[in-house]
């Protein structure tokens, strides 16, 4: 993975834990998800103080060596198009086939012969159920990427259906992006102790 230096702390980071700004013809900072506005690209860590530091300081200025402008809000309209790019990579999932929903058909999935590359619980989801879904991939020794970055509101917008706590993607393009995407967002969302962990416990000690 690429890694680039955060304007703010000055340290070298691997791009799952930045976010790409740029800065438009008319001179505002712009948060460009996808890392792909041309222009100079101005990298900051994937979090609200983050960003909010750089845009109190001017750093931005700074770092681009010209006058620009970053507002207040910017850190919002980052996280913005972060999920934008998530809830959109989540429905392609969906209407490729790569998706599956609710906690009996992930389970499935888990123990077939192609078990999911990413598990995706809802943020507000219960801690129960996702102990028993992350239980059943450490058993089986799978190596898939957790994503617990989205409410229930979020994937159920981005899935047509109300009350999405439990889903999983197929190995393949879109279950990297996914991840990717979500490590970013997750700075921007509260970090409880993940039932994964306490699932591991659980199992090593069965």
């Amino acid at each position: 993975m690429r890694e680039r230096r955060d304007i703010v702390s000055g340290e070298v980071l691997p791009e799952n834990r930045l976010i790409r700004f740029v800065a438009d013809p008319d001179g505002n900072v712009v948060p460009d998800a996808a890392a792909k506005l041309p222009g100079r690209g101005l990298w900051v860590e994937a979090s609200k103080s983050a960003i909010d530091r750089a845009v109190e300081k001017k750093l931005f200025s700074r770092a681009a060596k010209a006058q620009v402008t970053a507002t207040a809000d910017l850190a919002a309209r980052a996280e913005k198009a972060l999920l934008a790019r998530m809830i959109g990579d989540l429905g392609l999932a969906r209407r490729s086939g790569a998706l599956f929903l609710g906690f009996d058909n992930v389970l499935r999935e888990l123990l077939g012969p192609k078990p999911p590359k990413a598990l995706i619980e809802a943020l507000d989801g219960s801690a129960d159920g996702k102990r028993k879904l992350y239980a059943a991939a450490h058993r089986l020794e799978l190596d898939c990427a957790v994503i617990e970055c989205l409410t229930s509101a979020e994937l159920g917008l981005a899935l047509g259906r109300e009350n999405v706590i439990h889903a999983a993607v197929q190995p393949g393009g879109l279950a990297e992006r996914l991840t990717f995407d979500a490590e970013r967002l997750s700075g921007f969302r509260p970090r409880n102790e993940s039932p994964r962990a306490n699932a591991s416990k659980i199992e090593s000690k069965s």
